[in-house]
């Protein structure tokens, strides 16, 4: 099995229940790790899961505002996966930076994982 991982991809986006993160905005982090079966030597693109494209999936997908960074999660492993079926196990985690929570400097985040 070979796992590919994409760390600290960076966004400001417009997710959450609160107006105000639908008007402001807010930073948010994304890691994705996908595994899949490596049974001989890579030597070719084609051989792999291309992350450039995983890549551009998760961008594109934390361009459409979602209120809960759960389905934001969910909806982002099962695109990854529809992209390559080869891919039998991927974990995303969303970091929301700032949530709206008074007296709170922190982060908050969710992960989900699903195996294929």
């Amino acid at each position: 099995m070979l796992t590919i991982n994409l760390h600290n991809l960076t966004f400001h986006s417009f997710h959450g229940l609160h107006e105000e993160e639908s008007v402001l905005g807010n930073t948010f982090v994304v890691n994705a790790s996908l595994s899949f079966e490596a049974d001989e030597k890579i030597s070719a693109l084609d051989q792999t899961v291309n992350y450039a494209s995983v890549y551009k999936i998760i961008k594109e997908r934390m361009l459409h505002a979602t209120p809960l960074l759960e389905t934001l999660a969910q909806e982002l492993v099962q695109e990854i996966h529809e992209f390559d079926s080869r891919i039998r196990s991927i974990s995303v985690s969303v970091e929301k930076k700032n949530p709206p929570i008074p007296n709170i400097e922190a982060s908050v985040s969710v992960t989900f994982k699903k195996d294929f």
